[in-house]
C-alpha cells in the first residue's frame, strides 16, 4: 500500500510541474502530433507548465526539439525565439485553449502542491551550459552568442552574461522549452561584435538549489 501511495504522489508531483493538456475536459488525450515527410518523422510539442518558482507559468512550442515560441501571458501573445519565426507567432486562434491550460495548471498548484511539499525531491541533476556563436566568426562583424542550457529540471533559472567579468546589459529574454522525459532546456542570446581579445561568460544559476554553471567564449 505504501508503495502504491508513493507512486501516486510521484505522479501528482509530475502533474504539478508539467501538464500536457488536450485542451478540453471532454476530449480524449491525444498523441503528440507526428508528420511523415518521406522517410522522416516530425514532432510538434506544445507544453504548458507551472511551478512555485520563476517563471511561475510557462508555455513552449517546439518542432523536432527546436523551440519555436514561448508565450507572454501578460500580453496574451506568442514570442518567437528567433526573428524568422515572427510571422507564425501572429496566429492566436487557440487563445481560449491556452487560457484553460493556464487556469488548470494553477489550480493543480493550489490544490495538490501543499499536499506534496517535502515528500518528493524537487531537483533532478545539475544544469549544463555551453556557449557558441550563431554565425561563423569574423572579427569586427556583428554576431550573436548563444548560451544553451540543458539538463534543466525544474525550469527555475537565471542567466547573466559578463564581458571580461563585467556584467552585460541589454540581454534578450531567456527562452525555456521542454524536451522529452520531463527535462527542460533554455536559450539566452547576446548580440555583440567580436574582437580578438574578447572573453564572454554565460552564468546560469539554478534558483531552486543555487547551483551555478558557467560557460566561456574567447
Amino acid at each position: 500500500m505504501d508503495h502504491e501511495q508513493n507512486q501516486g504522489a510521484a505522479l501528482l508531483q509530475l502533474l504539478q510541474l508539467l501538464w500536457l493538456l488536450p485542451h478540453s475536459w471532454a476530449a480524449p488525450e491525444a498523441p503528440t502530433p507526428v508528420w511523415r515527410d518521406g522517410l522522416q518523422n516530425h514532432t510538434f510539442l506544445h507544453t504548458v507548465y507551472c511551478q512555485n518558482g520563476t517563471p511561475s507559468l510557462g508555455l513552449s512550442e517546439a518542432y523536432d526539439k527546436d523551440q519555436l515560441f514561448s508565450f507572454d501571458f501578460s500580453q496574451n501573445s506568442r514570442v518567437p525565439r528567433l526573428p524568422e519565426f515572427a510571422d507564425w507567432a501572429k496566429d492566436q486562434g487557440d487563445a481560449s485553449a491556452i487560457s484553460f491550460d493556464k487556469e488548470f495548471c494553477q489550480m493543480m498548484i493550489q490544490e495538490i502542491g501543499p499536499q506534496l511539499d517535502g515528500k518528493i525531491p524537487v531537483a533532478r541533476g545539475f544544469p549544463v551550459a555551453e556557449v557558441f556563436m550563431m554565425k561563423p566568426l569574423e572579427y569586427g562583424k556583428a554576431n550573436t552568442l548563444v548560451c544553451f542550457v540543458s539538463n534543466l529540471f525544474p525550469p527555475t533559472l537565471s542567466v547573466n552574461w559578463q564581458h571580461h567579468s563585467v556584467p552585460v546589459e541589454g540581454v534578450s529574454p531567456t527562452f525555456v522549452s521542454a524536451t522529452n522525459g520531463l527535462i527542460f532546456q533554455a536559450f539566452s542570446y547576446l548580440n555583440f561584435t567580436p574582437e580578438p581579445s574578447d572573453v564572454y561568460s554565460c552564468i546560469v544559476t539554478h534558483e531552486i538549489d543555487r547551483y551555478t554553471a558557467v560557460a566561456f567564449w574567447d
